[in-house]
């Protein structure tokens, strides 16, 4: 049985290891958005600190404070895929998930004491959130890549598009999670009163801010323990087997996926491009790093971070009755599109993608611009920001983690792969934290400046993220991974 297995393949056997390191992607989502639920309570709770006045911009680094351990994971990946390898990289990240959600839940751990918010406190809780954001830049970056490096080219884009829903997966469960947890609990409602941040009726959200975020945090630890357990169970890519000289290690996992004939001329053609074990980030040419870099940039610059951390706050600031719940219908909507991304990719390739979801995002962006605060136009509001979301997550959501794990040469893509996931990381960082002070500019008091501003910034971003793929993004769709050597010394040449 063993050996028809081995010539003919097993499909079983690709699916089962990534659907485990879909896992990551699911990590990575749940980790990203559960920072939506808990904000608003994680807020009261440390205004009620007596030795310093948490303001807007504490609050915003706080929220985005993950996104700086996203940032070093992702930048350190590239390191430890090469050293470590992908499997023991990605152990490593579900450990940072695991310590992560059970710090965030109780910050005051062995340290302090529980409800006695201070400075310290707070300093400590954002720790704990740099972890599990070390987690998630590892995860953002490997999977893909170990997805990528497992996958026969003819369904690669699909395989690893799985990882984006996996992502949304994450947060339309955490969003669940996080309605299921406020349940009949009342959110703090926060005003500013003199350039101070006051709470309105704070004994109706009491719970909120003692109990309720903790339990939203917490409660990544099960999804956490579990991908760190079953990720011990799948094999090491073949990939970087070959670049360790685990030439029969590498041919076993091949074969077990692609049949004996079809592993056999893989293992040539992954030879044939490893004459260097590793080569200089540029010896491919600037452009082919360029590409990679900028892919990651405008997939955050775009903004749409900005609205899944905050959409409960959105949409309670357009006047909707139950913000959760709305937040619940945009999450069913992203999965829905990703969905159609998965299913289109391998017959309508990379860039028509990218270019049909820029439009499509820079016509609800700029909607959004010239609605928002509008009573009567609340509905025109909510549709384009859905819009907005949807186009997304059939194009820049999965298509960009598609190219970034298939459009480097094996012999720099760890390098490479690192370095354009931390610009994602980074540009994220800026577009979250600037987001609400942003969305409350006013060139006078009780103006919209801020919200026509921020998303009317966004949609022109939209536009020439468009341009951007349509000039010099190359179509990967059914192109071995080994084939990228080829291309880009012929871009250099």
């Amino acid at each position: 049985m063993k050996e028809t297995i081995y010539e003919k393949g097993s499909k079983g056997y690709l699916i089962s290891i990534v659907m485990v390191a879909i896992l990551g992607g699911l990590l990575f989502g749940y980790d990203t958005a559960v920072i939506s639920g808990a904000e608003k309570g994680l807020q009261a709770f440390f205004m009620g600190s007596g030795d310093f006045t948490y303001t807007d911009g504490w609050h915003g680094f706080t929220c985005a404070s993950a996104l700086i351990g996203c940032i070093i994971g992702s930048a350190i990946s590239g390191l430890l895929a090469s050293k470590w390898g992908r499997k023991k990289s990605l152990i490593f990240a579900g450990v940072m998930f695991f310590i992560s959600a059970l710090g965030s839940m109780y910050p005051e751990f062995l340290l302090f004491s529980k409800g006695d918010a201070s400075m310290n406190l707070l300093i400590t809780f954002n720790i704990y959130r740099v972890i599990g954001g070390v987690g998630v830049g590892l995860a953002s970056a490997i999977c893909p890549m170990y997805i990528g490096e497992v996958s026969p080219s003819k369904i690669r884009g699909m395989l690893v598009s799985w990882n984006q829903f996996a992502i949304i997966f994450g947060q339309l469960v955490v969003y669940f999670v996080n309605f299921m947890i406020l349940g009949s609990h009342a959110n703090p409602v926060i005003e500013a009163v003199n350039g101070v941040n006051q709470l309105i009726n704070p004994g109706e959200a009491a719970w909120t801010a003692e109990t309720g975020w903790r339990y939203m945090f917490g409660s990544e630890a099960v999804p956490a323990g579990l991908f760190t357990l079953l990720i011990c169970l799948v094999p090491e890519s073949p990939r970087y087997l070959m670049m360790v000289g685990k030439e029969n290690a590498a041919l076993s996992i091949l074969s077990h996926i692609n049949g004996r004939e079809t592993a056999l001329a893989v293992q040539q053609d992954i030879k044939d491009t490893l004459t260097e074990k590793t080569e200089k980030l540029f010896s491919y040419g600037f452009i082919c790093i360029f590409v990679g870099i900028m892919l990651s940039v405008f997939q955050q610059a775009v903004g749409i971070n900005a609205v899944l951390y905050y959409a409960p706050r959105i949409f309670q600031d357009m006047g909707m009755d139950n913000p959760m719940t709305q937040t619940v219908i945009m999450g069913v909507v992203n999965i829905t599109f990703t969905l159609v991304a998965i299913f289109t990719v391998e017959k309508w390739g990379r860039k028509p993608l990218l270019i049909t979801g820029s439009i499509g995002m820079a016509i609800g962006a700029l909607l959004v611009a010239l609605t928002f605060g509008d009573p009567e136009a609340s509905t025109i509001t909510m549709l384009s920001i859905m819009l907005y979301s949807a186009s997304f997550m059939m194009s820049w959501g999965p298509i960009c983690w598609v190219l970034i794990a298939e459009i480097f040469p094996n012999t720099i893509r760890g390098a490479a792969v690192a370095v354009a996931v931390a610009f994602q990381w980074i540009f994220n960082w800026i577009v979250s934290s600037s987001f609400v002070p942003m969305f409350n500019m006013h060139l006078k008091e009780g103006d919209d400046f801020g919200h026509w501003f921020t998303y009317g910034l966004y949609g022109v971003i939209c536009i020439i993220a468009a341009v951007f793929v349509w000039r010099m993004v190359p179509e990967t769709k059914g192109k071995k991974l080994e084939d990228m050597t080829k291309l880009w010394r012929k871009e250099k040449a």
